[in-house]
């Protein structure tokens, strides 16, 4: 199972389009979510391009390969205009045998892990930045911020073929 995995979206169009690029090249077989789809939040300043209904309207013909779970800047108005649902608080997959648990962030961290297994992964966003670490056997990786990176650069995440590598959404 090939899977694109991004987090903080944060309504920005701008940032969406890329990371729909990274999509079309990819073609994974599903877009994971992890949260913070359309609002900036209030601690945030606005993203490049604010445009919430224009990311709306890019996820929405991708409903079907969507797997999305909440952040801390879902409220329920954006399970009533996204065609997918938003609203977990986790999910997850077994993919190769092994456990993939998917979360914002802002409960559930490195530091406060859900019970996992050793071997297995732990998927979430939350702080905007990269991240690869093994915490008790148990792989964890965040994507960074497709729209408000707080380590320099526009990112997320594809797994293939057991494997996991970032991508950058900056323009060479």
């Amino acid at each position: 199972m090939k899977l694109l995995i991004a987090s903080d979206i944060h309504g920005s169009a701008y940032w969406c389009r890329k990371l729909l690029e990274v999509y079309e090249t990819e073609k994974p077989d599903k877009l994971v979510l992890l949260g913070d789809i359309l609002y900036h939040g209030p601690r945030n300043d606005l993203p490049r391009e604010y445009a919430p209904k224009t990311v709306i309207a890019l996820l929405s013909p991708l409903a079907e390969k969507i797997l999305c779970v909440r952040g801390n800047c879902e409220a329920e108005v954006d399970q009533m205009v996204l065609p997918f649902p938003c609203m977990a608080p986790y999910s997850q997959l077994l993919v190769e045998d092994k456990t993939f648990y998917l979360t914002h962030g802002h409960h559930e961290n490195p530091r406060n892990l859900p019970r996992l297994n050793p071997g297995d992964v732990f998927l979430y966003g939350h702080t905007h930045v990269k991240e690869d670490i093994q915490v008790e056997g148990v792989r964890c990786l965040n994507p960074g911020s497709v729209s408000i990176p707080k380590d320099g650069s526009h990112s997320c995440l594809v797994y293939d073929k057991g494997e996991f590598s970032f991508r950058i959404l900056e323009e060479d």
